[in-house]
């Protein structure tokens, strides 16, 4: 139940916003009360849904100024994950992430993005293993954020970029170069925001998540920064109703 109802929001199904009754969800789901209880309950631990009265319950509102702040505690939380994970990793925990790349690799030649997700995630993790269990529970739910806006915004479109970034990540793991690694991981996270603010509004400044960057900079020795193509003539446009679906 909890997973279902998730996912439904994660696939934009429920839009941002949106007030839903527990009347209709347990209806459209075919539970009793009390699962869906549990299940919303831990959803609002999540962050994704908000407690509304008269047993009503709040989707979470989208935007650019919550992306931003999404990623501004993500990307240094994996980045330091990996950085304490990196000198204890062990050729089987390499072997994983390779192995995770080979799954990436199976499930985007089929263009199926629900298999990809999957080690998609456990690659991510494998960069953090050794992190601890708090570091590890907090970056799950924060990666299912950002897949919330990943899929409003991109759909299901798998990206070469994207490819191209988890293979320099892991040579720099297997090369045992951590900071070339968290540099890389940092801008790797970095370019879903730059994207989406180039689709949605990209008048936006995201300051916040700049100072991030090149505190990462300055840490690694190594260049974190996103470079940020000028927007195409009609893109403001189309970024306006991309805005408005993410209100």
């Amino acid at each position: 139940m909890h997973r279902a109802i998730r996912e439904a929001i994660l696939d934009g199904e429920f839009a941002g916003g949106e007030v839903i009754s527990q009347v209709a969800l347990a209806e459209q789901f075919g539970v009793s009360r009390t699962p869906l209880r549990e299940a919303l309950r831990m959803l609002q631990n999540e962050g994704l849904i908000e407690g509304e009265p008269n047993r009503r319950v709040r989707v979470a509102e989208l935007s650019l100024a919550d992306l931003e702040e999404l990623y501004t505690i993500r990307i240094p939380l994996e980045v330091t994950g990996l950085r304490l994970s990196l000198p204890r990793m062990r050729p089987e925990d390499v072997g994983r992430l390779e192995g995770a790349m080979a799954e990436m690799a199976h499930f985007a030649e089929l263009g199926e993005y629900r298999g990809w997700h999957v080690p998609h995630m456990a690659f991510h993790r494998g960069l953090t293993v050794y992190a601890g269990p708090r570091f590890n529970a907090l970056l799950v739910q924060l990666f299912e954020h950002a897949e919330r806006y990943r899929r409003m915004h991109f759909g299901r479109l798998l990206s070469e970029q994207s490819t191209t970034d988890h293979r320099a990540i892991l040579d720099a793991v297997k090369a045992a170069d951590r900071d070339l690694a968290a540099a890389l991981l940092a801008r790797h996270l970095a370019r879903t925001v730059f994207g989406i603010i180039e689709l949605v509004d990209p008048a936006y400044a995201p300051d916040a998540l700049r100072a991030v960057l090149d505190d990462v900079s300055a840490t690694t020795g190594h260049e974190a920064g996103v470079e940020v193509s000028r927007p195409k003539r009609g893109t403001g446009r189309r970024g306006s109703g991309a805005r408005r679906r993410a209100a």
